[in-house]
């Protein structure tokens, strides 16, 4: 298997996104990934299944923003606005 495939540990790039308070639902983070607006360490995915993990760069828009954060950790549910924050780095306050 190549990185991303399901079955592999990680956890679903939409349920991420979920879990990281990005956006509300999980079906409106898989339509993104659709659409092939989300990269993954500079690389365009359209699956919502691809496999994130600690270390991974995404970059997606989010409102007239452009987000880039770093996956820091894998959530294990959708818990409050702080405990989301600890789940990535965002680069954009780098630069």
């Amino acid at each position: 298997m190549t990185q991303g495939e399901p079955g592999e540990d990680g956890l679903r790039l939409d349920k991420w996104l979920w879990q990281a308070r990005f956006f509300k639902t999980r079906p409106l983070a898989a339509k993104l990934a659709e659409k092939g607006r989300i990269r993954i360490n500079q690389v365009p995915v359209t699956k919502a299944h691809y496999r994130l993990r600690p270390g991974d760069v995404l970059t997606f828009p989010q409102g007239r923003t452009i987000r880039v954060v770093r996956v820091l950790a894998l959530g294990t549910r959708r818990g409050p606005a702080s405990e989301a924050r600890t789940l990535y780095e965002d680069l954009a306050d780098e630069g």
